[in-house]
């Protein structure tokens, strides 16, 4: 909590610092209107950088705030950047009709031969592609694979943004004061992204030499994947982090999954276990043995580290029981176990699970069939069914991991009995697995 309170704090301190510059040393423009679009560009600026700051995969960031927080805080983000790429230059062109008694179409005209202004056109255009597939009912009909490419074009917009900026005397070179401010934050804010997601992944793959040791078919559509390596102790892996992986001569180089280790790290190997829910991931249990692997990670804060009390409440939904089934083997102490599923056949890894609980006297609790049938109806993440399950959950660190709807009914739960917020850690199953 405290971390990203750090976090937001220094991005309200640069909010009110290019206040300070836009109100101080830009020059003055020529109405409020056209004032307004030019303050608006600069908070596209900004949005930016905080956009790349979030998707850099800091270690720093990552190992306290975790991967799923990042990304719903990158969601929001992306669509306020959506919101203010339109506005700004809705405001700069009604502010240049206005100032030189001019049609609004005349004067985007006349900036669309101007290099600068060109390069943020393209650039809100593929921000307006990008938010497009990101809306709810477009992500649901996208696989994972697709989804990901269509967001790769967002570098190429930003970058077209930096260039639009420089054209811009109200930022870079304004007064040596905001040049220097600028520079700085676009320097820390690719190199962050450069070192997190490129120099930080070719060094560890380099290193580790990733290769598919074993393909284990665990039921019909799940499948779980072997991975072997050159010092893998020194792999600063933990039970219930996730790599987003990549299979280069099998898959296409842009199909990179999010897995999340379904087996606590033992230095000598490594194991995803994953559901067909889209192409690449369906063609896992056809990847040959010995197929090179590249793993960007790890990456998420849902590890044992974040422990406040000694007793444990691990809660799994569908194949979001990977990263729970590693939890498991890793903790001690007082440890009990819910798996939700539909039916007791798309349990995977229920028997580790058992044979782990009986290893260190764990209770595990299958809860089967469909929320809402049955008489009375079936709602085991109801609060009073959770108590009656659980009646010490609020004396229990809780670790939840599942389908989106399944972890917000836990969560709901959790505060209804009143379980401190520092006690509640949850991974969404669209990023663990």
């Amino acid at each position: 909590m405290r971390t990203a309170q750090l976090f937001w704090g220094v991005v309200l301190l640069n909010v009110a610092v290019v206040w300070a510059l836009f109100f101080t040393v830009a020059p003055e423009p020529k109405n409020a209107i056209l004032g307004a679009g030019q303050l608006l560009g600069l908070h596209v600026a900004l949005l930016m950088i905080l956009q790349l700051t979030l998707i850099a995969r800091l270690p720093w960031l990552d190992r306290r705030i975790g991967m799923d927080r990042l990304t719903s805080w990158h969601r929001w983000t992306g669509f306020t950047l959506f919101w203010v790429v339109l506005a700004h230059p809705l405001f700069v062109l009604a502010g240049y009709a206005t100032a030189y008694d001019s049609t609004m179409w005349r004067q985007f005209l006349n900036l669309a031969v101007m290099v600068g202004s060109l390069a943020g056109m393209i650039a809100l255009v593929l921000v307006v592609v990008a938010a497009g597939a990101s809306i709810r009912y477009a992500r649901r009909r996208l696989q994972y694979e697709t989804w990901h490419a269509v967001h790769l074009i967002l570098y190429l917009a930003i970058t077209l943004g930096l260039i639009h900026q420089l054209f811009e005397l109200s930022t870079f070179t304004a007064s040596p004061v905001a040049t220097a401010y600028w520079w700085t934050l676009w320097t820390f804010a690719i190199g962050a992204l450069l070192i997190g997601r490129i120099v930080l992944p070719l060094w560890r793959n380099a290193r580790h030499r990733f290769r598919v040791a074993a393909v284990v078919p665990e039921s019909d559509d799940v499948v779980s994947v072997h991975i072997r390596g050159r010092d893998l102790d020194k792999l600063p892996a933990r039970a219930g982090q996730f790599f987003i992986w990549r299979f280069p001569g099998y898959a296409r180089w842009w199909q990179a999954n999010p897995f999340s280790l379904s087996a606590a790290p033992d230095g000598r190997s490594l194991r995803l276990t994953a559901k067909a829910v889209g192409g690449a991931s369906a063609a896992l249990r056809h990847i040959p043995v010995g197929s090179r692997v590249f793993a960007e990670g790890p990456y998420g804060a849902f590890t044992s580290l974040h422990r406040t009390r000694e007793k444990t409440l691990l809660i799994a939904g569908g194949v979001g029981v990977t990263p729970i089934r590693a939890l498991l083997e890793e903790s001690a102490g007082d440890i009990v176990v819910l798996y939700r599923v539909h039916r007791r056949a798309d349990a995977v890894l229920l028997p580790e699970l058992e044979a782990l609980a009986r290893e260190r006297g764990a209770r595990v609790v299958l809860l089967s069939g469909r929320t809402g049938s049955g008489d009375p109806p079936l709602a085991p993440f109801e609060p009073a069914n959770l108590a009656a399950e659980v009646p010490d959950v609020a004396e229990r660190d809780v670790f939840v991991c599942g389908p989106p709807a399944m972890t917000s009914a836990v969560l709901r739960s959790l505060r209804a009995l009143r379980v401190p917020r520092r006690q509640v850690h949850a991974e969404r199953f669209s990023l663990a697995a």
